[in-house]
């Protein structure tokens, strides 16, 4: 959880200083609506970078294991956020700022494309399987944590700072603290077992070997075996990605631009959702080990989808408390999905081949649901003028969801020791 969240931290980071700082810092010569898409771009780009992180992290953590790639992916991701840190504006350097930022940006995607997967996988791969859903939950609440730190740390500086000082040098503060955290992080990872799935696993592979037998790279045998578990990881992903940028980035465009209130009202709102957002996570992968993992990804699948219509009727009303009713609420309702995911999505593939396995699914869906919502929602609003056309939207990946989650099969009772997983 701690290594997630400073992954989170960083990540989410650049995602709301996406929207506040970025479009005069690096974009300055567009109007303010242009602005905020080009920035909003260079946001979807780390989306882009994340298959193929997951499928380079995936490879190597199903043939070498879990902590090495772990251990990684958290170097890149905090090194990178602190050059960002350090970046030189547009008015300082030109065009060579932008160019610097998305390529720091796409490094960030690389790093968080194996992040996920290995992270949930050495939480889900110990323990017993009766509370895999509880335990597997913890590195999943290490995104609201991390979006607990993001959001704190600007809304702090914003609130102590003119607006001015904020976006010519307050923003950068987080990003080089970022260091920091990734010392702590590398701390507990360095320090981490090995799963003993994945170790009982290779044993078994190199016995295979010894006699003779070969097999297949781990994403050629995900591809051949398992295309129908990809697809479900990926449709049971766009709902929660979807739903989660609009409810914690998008909200502050919108705040900000369409509602032309100030940087510290938004952030405070997203600030008590996240924290929220982080003791109810949990609670879900409990409850899914309870009742099982379809029923409250459905849940969840379904609030969102009727929520996000409430979510901008609140905002609308220009009122704090309301406001971060409708963060808070939206929050909840993602957790319902965001808490067994790991678990469900573990339970979908075999050992040597699970690493791969989520990734792909999980990365892949990121590009087209998290990666775009941003531009879409900012499209959608500039088009439109009303956050309803979000709102439907964000309804229209619920439904996406919901067939892919109620047409698979209950996993909560498949042990992961079990090779191949049982087909659902």
């Amino acid at each position: 959880m701690l290594g997630t969240t400073v992954e989170w931290y960083d990540y989410f980071l650049y995602g709301v200083a996406a929207t506040l700082v970025f479009p005069v810092t690096f974009f300055p010569g567009s109007d303010p609506a242009a602005g905020t898409l080009l920035s909003l771009g260079t946001f979807a780009v780390g989306f882009v970078a994340r298959p193929l992180g997951g499928l380079f992290f995936g490879h190597y953590g199903d043939l070498i294991g879990r902590k090495k790639l772990l251990v990684a992916s958290l170097l890149m991701m905090g090194l990178s956020t602190f050059a960002i840190g350090l970046l030189p504006s547009y008015a300082s350097i030109g065009v060579l700022a932008p160019l610097l930022l998305v390529l720091l940006r796409v490094i960030q995607g690389f790093a968080l494309g194996g992040e996920w997967g290995g992270a949930v996988l050495i939480v889900s791969e110990h323990g017993s399987p009766e509370h895999r859903g509880f335990w597997a939950s913890w590195p999943q609440a290490g995104a609201p944590a991390g979006q607990l730190l993001a959001n704190g740390l600007l809304a702090v500086m914003a609130l102590v700072q003119p607006e001015d000082a904020f976006q010519s040098w307050g923003w950068r503060i987080p990003f080089l603290l970022s260091a920091v955290l990734v010392l702590i992080g590398l701390y507990v990872r360095l320090a981490v077992e090995e799963s003993p799935v994945f170790r009982d696993a290779q044993a078994k592979a190199a016995a295979r070997a010894a006699a003779g037998e070969r097999e297949s790279a781990p994403i050629l045998e995900v591809l051949r075996s398992y295309p129908r578990e990809v697809l479900t990881a990926m449709g049971a992903r766009f709902a929660e990605n979807v739903s989660y940028y609009i409810f914690t980035i998008v909200v502050s465009t919108y705040v900000k631009t369409q509602l032309g209130l100030p940087t510290s009202f938004v952030l405070g709102a997203v600030l008590i959702g996240a924290a929220v957002h982080l003791v109810t996570t949990p609670l879900w992968g409990a409850i899914s080990d309870r009742v099982g993992r379809k029923p409250v990804y459905l849940f969840g699948a379904a609030g969102v989808g009727i929520w996000a219509f409430a979510f901008f009727f609140l905002l609308d009303t220009r009122s704090f408390a309301l406001s971060a009713i409708a963060v808070t609420i939206g929050l909840v309702l993602h957790g319902a999905m965001y808490g067994p995911q790991a678990a469900f999505l573990s339970e979908l593939f075999g050992t040597k081949v699970r690493y791969s396995g989520i990734s792909i699914g999980y990365q892949l869906a990121s590009v087209f649901a998290g990666g775009l919502a941003p531009l879409i929602a900012a499209s959608l609003l500039v088009a439109t003028g009303t956050g309803y056309a979000i709102a439907a939207y964000i309804a229209a990946s619920s439904v996406l969801t919901i067939i892919a989650v109620a047409t698979y099969s209950e996993t909560r009772t498949r042990r992961l020791d079990a090779d191949p997983a049982v087909r659902g």
